[in-house]
C-alpha cells in the first residue's frame, strides 16, 4: 500500500496563509496531477511531502502511516525538483547513483539501479558524460533518473518538465508514463499547464489559492467540473466565459446573457439567492457556420485571429464586446476572416454560482 494522504494541512508563514485546511487522498499506484497557477501553493505541498517543511496543523500520512515530523531521509521517497540541480563535476553515472551512495548502498547495488534507471530513460550511451556536455532534455531525463534510482513506492515531481521546448516535454511525457506502469508506484506531479496535467493524469488535484477545490478522475472532472475556477484552469483552449442573470417564469428558469438567453435545468430545482450566475463552454463546443443537434443557442461573432495548430485551428472571435474560442478542424472550416454564425447546444452550456463559484446547473435540452 502507496497511498497518501492529507488531513486538514495548513501552513502558515507569519501573517501569509499558504495552505488552509487541505485534505486529499492519493491511491496506491497513481499518476496523480496537482494543477494550479503559478504561486497557488503547489510546492508547498510537496516540500510538506518531502519532509523539507513542516506543517502549521493538520497530519500527512504515507503508506498509512503518519509521518508529519519524520525526517525528510526517514520518509522513503524519491523527489525530482523544479531545478536540475546536477552536480557539474560528476558524471551522469555518478549523479543518478547519488542518492543511494548516501545512503550507503553497495557498489553493486547502486551500479544495477543505475543500469536499469538508465535504460529506462533511455541514458545509457550518456552515463560516461558531465552535465556540461549535456542539452536541456539530457539533463532533465539524468534528473528524473536520479529521483527514480532510489528504491521506493513513491515519486514526487515538483513541475520538472519546466522551461522545456514541447517537442522535448511530448518525449518525456512517453517515458514519465511508461516509468509509472513499469514501476506500479505512486506518481505524485505539479504543474500549472493544462496540456502537461491532461496528457499525465488519471487522477487530477485542482489547487487554487492554498486549496483542493476539485479532485477526481481526469475525465469526470474535465466533463463535469463542479467548480468554476476548475472549469477556468482545466482545458485547452481554455473555456469561454459568459455572465448572466437567473430569471424565473411560468416554464421554469431562464438564464439571459448579453448575447443569448437560455432555459435552464438546476441541480437541486430551487433559484439560487443570487441569481448572478457565470456561464462556461468549452471551445470544443462552438459550431461555426452549422447548427449543433438538440436545443441550441445562436449568435454572431466577427473572427479577430486563427491559429494553425496543424490539424486543428483555434478561431479568436469578438461579439460585442466578448471574446470567444473555438476549435475547428481544417476540413470543416476554411474561413480566415468576416462574420461567422455560431450555434452551441444547451447542453454544454454549464452554470456557475458567481458568489460561490459552485456548479449550479447547465442548459436545459
Amino acid at each position: 500500500m502507496n497511498s497518501v494522504e492529507f488531513k486538514n494541512i495548513s501552513k502558515v508563514y507569519g501573517k501569509r496563509t499558504l495552505l488552509e485546511s487541505v485534505s486529499f487522498a492519493i491511491g496506491s499506484g497513481t499518476f496523480s496531477v496537482i494543477l494550479g497557477a503559478p504561486g497557488c501553493g503547489k510546492s508547498v505541498i510537496l516540500r510538506l511531502l518531502t519532509g523539507l517543511e513542516k506543517p502549521s496543523g493538520g497530519e500527512v500520512f504515507m503508506r498509512g502511516v503518519n509521518v508529519t515530523r519524520m525526517s525528510p531521509g526517514d520518509r522513503n521517497i524519491g523527489y525530482t525538483p523544479q531545478s536540475f540541480a546536477l552536480y557539474p563535476h560528476y558524471k551522469v553515472r555518478e549523479n543518478i547513483g547519488y542518492p543511494l551512495k548516501l545512503i550507503g548502498a553497495p557498489k553493486e547495488e547502486i551500479d544495477s539501479v543505475v543500469k536499469q534507471t538508465s535504460e529506462l530513460l533511455q541514458i545509457s550511451h550518456l552515463l560516461e558524460k558531465t552535465p556540461n556536455q549535456l542539452s536541456g532534455g539530457e539533463k532533465q531525463r539524468v534528473a528524473i533518473a536520479r529521483g527514480i534510482a532510489k528504491k521506493t513506492d513513491i515519486f514526487i515531481f515538483d513541475d520538472p518538465l519546466n522551461g522545456l521546448d514541447f517537442k522535448l516535454r511530448e518525449q518525456l511525457f512517453d517515458d514519465l508514463r511508461t516509468m509509472q506502469e513499469t514501476l506500479q508506484a505512486t506518481f505524485i506531479y505539479t504543474t500549472s499547464d493544462p496540456i502537461e496535467a491532461m496528457i499525465l493524469a488519471q487522477k487530477i488535484f485542482i489547487l487554487d489559492a492554498g486549496k483542493i477545490i476539485e479532485n477526481g478522475d481526469l475525465e469526470t472532472v474535465y466533463n463535469q467540473p463542479q467548480n468554476l475556477r476548475t472549469a477556468i484552469l482545466l482545458g485547452f483552449p481554455k473555456n469561454n466565459v459568459f455572465e448572466g442573470v437567473l430569471e424565473k417564469n411560468s416554464k421554469g428558469v431562464t438564464c439571459k446573457t448579453k448575447l443569448f438567453s437560455f432555459p435552464v435545468k438546476l441541480n437541486n430545482h430551487a433559484l439560487p439567492e443570487n441569481s448572478d450566475v457565470a456561464i462556461t463552454v468549452r471551445p470544443q463546443g462552438l459550431k461555426l457556420n452549422s447548427q449543433p443537434s438538440g436545443k441550441f443557442v445562436s449568435l454572431k461573432a466577427n473572427i479577430t485571429l486563427v491559429e494553425d495548430l496543424g490539424g486543428e485551428m483555434v478561431i479568436h472571435m469578438d461579439a460585442n464586446g466578448n471574446t470567444l474560442m473555438s476549435v475547428e478542424r481544417h476540413e470543416n472550416f476554411d474561413q480566415q476572416e468576416g462574420e461567422v454564425e455560431i450555434g452551441i447546444s444547451n447542453k454544454n452550456l454549464m452554470l456557475f454560482d458567481t458568489k460561490t463559484a459552485q456548479r449550479i446547473g447547465q442548459g436545459a435540452e
